[in-house]
């Protein structure tokens, strides 16, 4: 008796697995070319809506009234907009930065630059930024010579404003010394006068006409409110050259007088004389402000990308009414004060971008506080002579 055995796997009808792994296959690659089509598709799409993008962005660039210069990783004008070419003139593609940054001029403003010569010259304000890819920087550059100008002609009319309406105690003020100098000189002509007073009294007379000297310079000074000088001198040599002005000053009114600087080698770039009279100014108002036995302490410091000078006294301090009004051209409250040396100190602040603030209490003497940007490493190296502003 035979026992049939079942057909094993090697028995099967040959070609049974090559025709699934072929129907696999076809369907794979059928898969495969739906993939295809639709990546192509979306890859059409996305070009569209690309150049649909890049035409909007080029007439967005083309409409914008501000200069933008596209730089490459080396440096040189990769792209730029229309506004760009007519301020900094001609084609600008290919051209290194460096080259077309050397026409720019440093003005008394951080970030303001002026480009040509006085008293045409085009004043723009440039600011970078680094592009997210890292492959170069985006320059925006603004025309703003119509600003600058109505910002200035602004100031002007502000501080021929505040004159007019001091006008009554101005001519106060130069009534009364006047008359005095007048009564001075006419009791030299007293042919009994002793020498010994007529030398006191010429004296007397000599000390009025200063003084309306002085106030007619300070009128000149805040009516002008301008800076012309321009040049970079380190923050320490100026606190060196105050301290060796006012220790005198001080030392004959018995006053304590100490400084310091932690700036190192940083430096300002601006009118050095102005500025330093600016801060004379706080420095002298301190000292008349201190009693025999007191303290005046002049500190420069950096915080971040400013410098600040600290004026301060242990005086008598500062009423909260007055302090209200410190900066008002001829308000005063010294006797032989023109009024003007506060408001010419901001003045002067404002115009090298800073300003002046002021800490005091009744008989706790009083802290002024000058701050002033520092300017950027690449700036003013093309002005270390002074220039005219525009």
């Amino acid at each position: 008796m035979s026992v049939e055995t079942p057909p094993s796997a090697s028995d099967a009808a040959p070609g049974d697995g090559q025709r699934l792994d072929a129907a696999q296959l076809a369907e794979a690659f059928e898969m495969f070319s739906r993939a295809s089509e639709e990546l192509s598709t979306a890859y059409n799409a996305l070009q569209g809506q690309v150049a649909q993008l890049t035409e909007r962005l080029a007439v967005l660039l083309g409409a914008l009234p501000a200069g933008v210069v596209v730089l490459d990783r080396g440096g040189r004008v990769a792209q730029c907009n229309r506004a760009a070419e007519i301020l900094l003139g001609g084609d600008l593609a290919g051209r290194p930065w460096d080259e077309l940054a050397a026409a720019l001029n440093a003005t008394e403003t951080p970030g303001e630059l002026t480009l040509g010569e006085a008293p045409g010259a085009r004043r723009m304000s440039l600011s970078e930024a680094t592009l997210e890819s890292g492959e170069g920087r985006i320059i925006l550059l603004h025309d703003v010579t119509d600003a600058h100008r109505m910002r200035l002609q602004a100031e002007r009319n502000e501080r021929l404003a505040a004159m007019g309406e001091m006008v009554a105690g101005l001519a106060h003020q130069l009534r009364t010394p006047l008359a005095a100098a007048l009564l001075y000189t006419g009791n030299l002509k007293q042919p009994e006068l002793a020498p010994a007073d007529r030398a006191r009294v010429a004296d007397r007379a000599i000390e009025r006409l200063h003084y309306l000297e002085r106030l007619i310079r300070d009128m000149l000074l805040f009516a002008r409110g301008d800076s012309l000088g321009r040049q970079r001198f380190g923050i320490c040599d100026l606190a060196g050259e105050l301290v060796h002005t006012l220790e005198p000053l001080a030392r004959a009114r018995q006053i304590a007088f100490s400084s310091s600087c932690d700036c190192g080698d940083a430096t300002l770039l601006g009118d050095r004389k102005a500025l330093g009279g600016a801060i004379t100014n706080l420095l002298e108002n301190a000292i008349q402000a201190t009693e025999p036995g007191g303290a005046v302490d002049l500190s420069a410091v950096l915080a971040g990308d400013t410098v600040l000078f600290r004026i301060r006294d242990n005086g008598r301090g500062i009423e909260p009414a007055h302090q209200a009004r410190l900066f008002d051209p001829f308000f005063t409250t010294r006797a032989d004060g023109t009024g003007l040396g506060l408001a010419i100190a901001r003045g002067v602040a404002r115009a090298h971008g800073g300003d002046i603030a002021v800490e005091s209490s009744p008989g706790k003497g009083a802290l002024f506080i000058l701050s002033l940007p520092l300017p950027c490493p690449d700036e003013g190296d093309a002005a270390q002579a002074p220039k005219e502003s525009s």
